[in-house]
């Protein structure tokens, strides 16, 4: 299987670890496309792959071509390969915000196309992604992208009425925990721990609880009352997290995240 990527960024890299390491496809079956020769040249060393700066000799080798491109770019990008590619192949993209309809209207022609929408934990091999396609993209070419993703994290297959929900579920959520960890950090040191300590143990903690609601199957409101005590420390800190609207914050960013990410599709 021959795999085409155009743009050779962190969640490309990401991406072709990923492949690589499970032995789905080997690096010299691997083309990556990027303007930067100091990028390319480190995505070559880092992991072997054949590199060029010719996106369209990308794009006529690959049986699975993987837009891996700012948004911004995607246009450009399509206008550029648009003639190179052909309906034997699967175009793949991860390109927020560009709905595989608009994906398909730019190439002018009928394609297999898939959409992503990855997030950044892909770069440790903890990612979520959600995955869709258009009307030309079968049952058998999303079982295979979804294949591919889960070498780098989870994947699953969702309608893409619902990706401005996932956008603000998993996409942009890596945010929100870090500024959850490092406030907890900071809390830390505060009562008194050192600095160089923290990080880990607030890390960790989240890492532990995020492991215990998938291995587990059980609710999280199950999970955190078997923590809080009667008349104990949890119970106490869980009261000043409601007090201070904790849930609700958490909620109402979410919601602003999604409708943030449907008024940034309906203007492009």
């Amino acid at each position: 299987m021959k795999l085409g990527f155009i743009g050779c960024g962190n969640m490309a890299g990401a991406i072709m670890e990923g492949i690589i390491g499970s032995g789905i496809a080997a690096p010299s079956d691997i083309i990556g496309a990027e303007p930067s020769a100091t990028a390319r040249d480190a995505v070559q060393k880092r992991l072997g792959i054949r590199v060029t700066g010719d996106n369209r000799q990308a794009a006529k080798e690959a049986e699975l071509l993987f837009l891996t491109v700012k948004p911004q770019f995607l246009g450009q990008v399509i206008d550029e390969i648009r003639d190179c590619v052909t309906a034997d192949q699967l175009i793949i993209s991860i390109a927020a915000g560009k709905t595989v309809s608009w994906i398909e209207e730019r190439f002018w022609k009928d394609l297999r196309i898939v959409r992503l929408m990855p997030n950044t934990p892909a770069l440790v091999g903890q990612g979520m992604t959600a995955v869709c396609g258009n009307r030309f993209a079968g049952e058998e070419d999303l079982e295979k992208v979804c294949g591919i993703c889960r070498a780098f994290g989870k994947a699953e297959i969702v309608a893409e009425r619902l990706f401005d929900a996932v956008t603000a579920l998993s996409g942009s959520s890596p945010a929100y925990v870090f500024m959850f960890i490092e406030a907890m950090a900071d809390a830390a040191v505060q009562c008194g721990m050192p600095r160089a300590q923290v990080y880990s143990f607030a890390a960790q903690a989240v890492l532990g609880s995020a492991a215990m609601v998938l291995e587990t199957g059980r609710h999280p409101g199950e999970l955190k009352d078997m923590v809080t005590s009667p008349a104990g420390t949890t119970i106490e800190a869980v009261r000043v997290l409601e007090r201070q609207g904790f849930r609700s914050a958490v909620m109402e960013a979410v919601c602003a995240c999604a409708e943030r990410s449907a008024q940034m599709r309906e203007d492009q």
